[in-house]
């Protein structure tokens, strides 16, 4: 297992404390920009600046655009590359708290009865929350609400969420209109049915490597929803693969760095207006069964947003770069 991190800052006190607990794992890996850092002194860490990046025989490296989270993706393929079965990703203001562990791909889960769409926040939590990316009409629907038989089951899960405590993964309007620290309810994880929608996030994730292609971060679009809509993209072939998305109790608290809430805001309008012609979208696009396909599958998906205009066709560059990259690495 190998942890992911992109960064403009020196090591903050959250990514130290991963890299304690990263001592019984293969260490960091941290992805930097134009603003920095220009080093990086953390035991057992692998840093990339943007010069090191340049420079990585990845066609991708040159493609993706300075001053965006999308870098992330290089650290994707470097890990790929150093022959990793794991990735954790997450975001240098989220620290292990007392719960994180390095996980498993097989877990014990509550499985959720079918739904269009399930907040999954929801099952951890009776007060107010949504995660980013949900949809705003189905905020208050019972029908959002999850549900279950209550029975544990085991499968297999090669996407796995982790909630954050004291400051939640959530969209502008909740933060502009009920910010607060928040703690969620420990409770057994969740799995999602096939065809029911949440949206997941970068921040403390978990992807085992038949899930690896559907790794990538897109380039244009808004810094807020890139993760948002990879997330959706990566469920819809989940769906193809035969698993589940699993969402469990917290294992980070996030520590959050300082945010222009209306610039969040106004960065989050194109998932708002977008996020359900997307997965109405994406359930029409004709994929291919099974985890072989899982690359084929991503290049699909966004060939249909692109066609859809909620992407434009600049992003097929990136998209087949990564998919070059990928399957070389994979030879």
């Amino acid at each position: 297992m190998i942890s992911i991190i992109t960064t403009i800052a020196e090591p903050t006190e959250s990514v130290i404390k991963l890299s304690n607990k990263s001592i019984y794992s293969n260490g960091l890996v941290i992805i930097g920009d134009k603003k920095g850092p220009f080093k990086y002194d953390l035991p057992n860490t692998q840093f990339y600046s943007l010069d090191n990046q340049l420079s990585l025989d990845f066609k991708l490296a040159k493609l993706l655009p300075t001053a965006h989270y999308s870098r992330k993706n290089l650290g994707y393929l470097l890990a790929i590359q150093q022959g990793e079965d794991c990735i954790y990703e997450t975001d240098d203001d989220n620290a292990p708290n007392d719960y994180w562990s390095i996980r498993n791909q097989e877990t014990k889960v509550l499985m959720a009865h079918s739904a269009h769409w399930i907040n999954a926040y929801k099952h951890f939590s009776e007060e107010s929350i949504w995660p980013r990316g949900f949809l705003l009409d189905y905020i208050g629907k019972d029908s959002a609400i999850p549900k279950h038989d209550g029975s544990l089951i085991k499968i297999k899960a090669p996407i796995q969420q982790g909630l954050a405590d004291l400051s939640p993964d959530v969209d502008a309007i909740w933060r502009l209109t009920q910010d607060r620290e928040f703690y969620f309810e420990r409770k057994d994880s969740l799995a999602l049915p096939t065809g029911s929608w949440c949206p997941f996030n970068t921040q403390s994730t978990w992807w085992w490597e038949e899930a690896f292609p559907l790794l990538y971060l897109p380039s244009y679009c808004s810094f807020r929803m890139t993760d948002i809509w990879k997330s959706f993209i990566a469920q819809r072939c989940l769906w193809e693969m035969g698993y589940h998305l699993v969402f469990h109790a917290s294992e980070v608290d996030q520590d959050r760095n300082f945010h222009n809430l209306m610039r969040d805001f106004e960065a989050e309008i194109s998932g708002y207006t977008q996020n359900e012609k997307l997965t109405k979208t994406l359930e029409a696009s004709k994929l291919l069964p099974g985890s072989v396909n899982a690359l084929r599958n991503l290049i699909i998906c966004y060939e249909d947003l692109v066609i859809a205009g909620i992407l434009p066709k600049e992003e097929m560059e990136l998209v087949r770069a990564w998919a070059n990259d990928y399957e070389k690495l994979k030879k």
